[in-house]
C-alpha cells in the first residue's frame, strides 16, 4: 500500500471552494453552520463544507422560479451555448476535479471518468432544446388540434458521491436544454466538484437562478427538496430505501414528477461456453471498479459448474492483481471506502458472509480499505445475496441448468444491470428477454453504458429513464390544444 503523506495530498482548505451557490453568487448558509469533509485516505480533514438548511432550499427554490420565465423564454440555441461554454470549461479543469473527489471520497485518479462524461453530456445537450415538439392532428372536424411539450419550471436534483460530476450534468443538461432551472443538492460525502462546477458556471455566464447549487444532508436539506411546493419535477440517484422517502415526500407535497435511479444487486452468469478468461476479466473490473461502489456492480456471479473452477481461478488472479493505496497516485487502481460509514458498512457485510457462506479472498483492509474480496457457497436467501452492499466484495455461486441460472438471478428485489456471457447466440436472445433487468449486458457487464440508450431499473432500482436520447423527454410536460376552425 502506498505511503505517501497527508502534506503530499490535502490542499490548504482556503484554495476549496466549499459555499453555497445561491442566485449567482456564492454565500455561507443561512445559520452558518458546516461540516467537515473527511479525506478517506489520510483521514484528515480537507475542508469545512457549508450545510444548508430548509430556509436555504426556499431561497435557492425562489431564486430558480425568479429565473425560469426568460429562461424558458430564450430560444434553444441562446440557451445551448451557455451548456457549451460550461462544457469547454469542465474538460479545461479535469486533473482539478479528479484532485477533489479523490480527497473527497477516495476515488482513484485513475478512474476517474466524470469530467469526460459531463462535458459530452452539456455538449450533447447545447443541441438539443430544438427537440422539445409536439404533434398536431386534423382528425378531428372543425378543429386544428396539438399538443406541445414545455419545461416544468423548477426542478430539484439530489446526486450521489460515487459519480456525483456525472450525475450533475445527467440531471442539469437535459433539465436546463429543457428550458427549466435547476436546485441541486450534491451529497455530504462528495460535494467538492459541484461547488466547483458552480465556479465554472459563474465563468460560463449563466444568468443568477438559472442554477444553484447546495451543499448539505439528506435532512434537513434534501427532505426540504423532495417536499417543496414549489419544485415541479424532481430527479434523484441513490439508494432504495433513500427513494421511497423521496417518493412519499414528493406525493405528500404536491405530487411533484419523480424520477428516480437507484440500487443494484446485479447478477452475471457464466455458461460453460463461454470465453472463460475475458468473462472472468470483465466481471472482476466490474465489481473492483471504484473499489465497488456502484450501483451496477455484479456483485453477484452465478458460473456454471463445469467451469467453475477454471472461471474462478482467472477472476482471483485479475482481482487480487488491484493496486491498493493512495487514490492520486495514478498507478492505483483500488481506493478506500468512501468514508468511515461506509467502511463500517461493508465490513458488516463481510461478516454475514463468513456466516453465511466461504471467505476465499480478500476481506477488510484496515484503515478505510476492503480488499477485493470473494465468497463462495452464499445461499440465496443470505443478506449478502440480498442487500446492496457497495464495495468490492463478490458472491460466486455456481449453477447447472439456464432455468436455474435464470430463476436465482432475477431472485432479488432489484432489477439495473445483469449481463450473460456465452457465444450461443439464441441463449443471449432468450436471456436478454428474460432477466428482469434495465439493461443486460450480452458478453459484457458493469461499467458497461453505451451513452444513446436509456439507462434505468426494473422493480425497486427505480423509476424512467436517463441517457442522452431519452433525457430532455424526462424534464418536459405535455400539453394538449384544442383550436376550433368552424364558424
Amino acid at each position: 500500500m502506498s505511503t505517501t503523506t497527508a502534506e503530499q495530498i490535502t490542499p490548504s482548505k482556503e484554495s476549496i471552494e466549499t459555499r453555497l451557490f445561491i442566485n449567482g453568487e456564492f454565500q455561507p448558509a443561512t445559520d452558518g453552520k458546516t461540516f467537515k469533509l473527511i479525506n478517506p485516505f489520510t483521514r484528515e480533514p480537507v475542508a469545512e463544507v457549508h450545510e444548508a438548511n430548509e430556509q436555504d432550499v426556499d431561497k435557492a427554490v425562489a431564486a430558480a422560479k425568479a429565473a425560469f420565465p426568460a429562461w424558458r423564454d430564450l430560444a434553444p440555441d441562446a440557451r445551448g451555448a451557455y451548456l457549451s461554454k460550461l462544457a469547454a470549461l469542465i474538460r479545461q479543469n479535469i486533473p482539478e476535479l479528479a484532485r477533489l473527489e479523490s480527497i473527497s471520497m477516495g476515488k482513484p485518479v485513475s478512474h476517474y471518468i466524470d469530467g469526460t462524461l459531463a462535458a459530452d453530456t452539456f455538449d450533447y445537450f447545447a443541441q438539443t432544446g430544438w427537440q422539445a415538439q409536439g404533434t398536431t392532428s386534423l382528425n378531428t372536424p372543425g378543429h386544428l388540434n396539438l399538443s406541445l411539450r414545455q419545461p416544468y419550471g423548477v426542478v430539484g436534483a439530489i446526486i450521489p458521491w460515487n459519480v456525483p460530476l456525472a450525475l450533475f450534468s445527467f440531471k442539469i443538461a437535459p433539465a436546463l436544454a429543457a428550458g427549466n432551472t435547476v436546485v441541486l443538492k450534491s451529497s455530504e460525502k462528495a460535494p467538492l466538484t459541484s461547488a466547483f462546477t458552480a465556479k465554472l458556471i459563474a465563468e460560463a455566464g449563466f444568468p443568477p437562478g438559472v442554477v444553484n447549487i447546495i451543499s448539505g444532508f439528506g435532512t434537513p436539506s434534501g427532505s426540504a427538496l423532495a417536499s417543496h411546493m414549489e419544485v415541479r419535477c424532481l430527479s434523484f440517484t441513490g439508494s432504495s430505501a433513500t427513494g421511497q422517502k423521496v417518493q412519499v415526500a414528493a406525493a405528500k407535497s404536491n405530487m411533484k414528477v419523480v424520477h428516480m435511479e437507484l440500487g443494484g444487486k446485479s447478477p452475471a452468469i457464466i455458461f460453460d461456453d463461454a470465453d472463460i478468461e475475458a468473462a472472468a476479466a470483465k466481471t472482476q473490473f466490474g465489481i473492483q471498479f471504484m473499489s465497488g461502489q456502484t450501483c451496477v456492480a455484479n456483485s453477484r456471479i452465478y458460473v456454471q459448474e463445469s467451469v467453475a473452477d477454471k472461471f474462478i481461478a482467472a477472476f482471483k488472479k485479475l482481482f487480487g492483481a488491484a493496486v491498493i493505496g493512495n487514490p492520486l497516485d495514478p498507478t492505483t487502481t483500488h481506493g478506500p471506502q468512501a468514508d468511515n460509514i461506509q467502511y463500517e458498512r461493508v465490513k458488516s457485510y463481510l461478516e454475514i458472509g463468513e456466516k453465511d457462506g466461504k471467505l476465499t479472498m480478500g476481506g477488510d483492509g484496515g484503515n478505510g480499505f476492503i480488499k477485493p474480496t470473494v465468497f463462495e457457497n452464499v445461499p440465496d436467501d443470505s443478506r449478502l445475496m440480498k442487500e446492496e452492499v457497495f464495495g468490492p466484495v463478490v458472491v460466486i455461486n455456481t449453477f447447472k441448468t439456464e432455468e436455474e441460472a435464470i430463476a436465482r438471478a432475477n431472485d432479488s428485489d432489484f432489477g439495473l444491470y445483469a449481463s450473460v456471457f456465452t457465444k450461443d447466440i439464441d441463449r443471449a436472445v432468450r436471456l436478454s428477454k428474460l432477466l428482469e433487468a434495465g439493461t443486460v449486458g450480452v458478453n459484457c457487464t458493469s461499467p458497461t453504458i453505451v451513452k444513446d440508450m436509456p439507462f434505468g431499473g426494473y422493480k425497486m432500482s427505480g423509476l424512467g429513464r436517463e441517457g442522452l436520447l431519452s433525457g430532455l423527454d424526462s424534464y418536459l410536460e405535455t400539453k394538449t390544444v384544442l383550436i376550433s376552425t368552424s364558424s
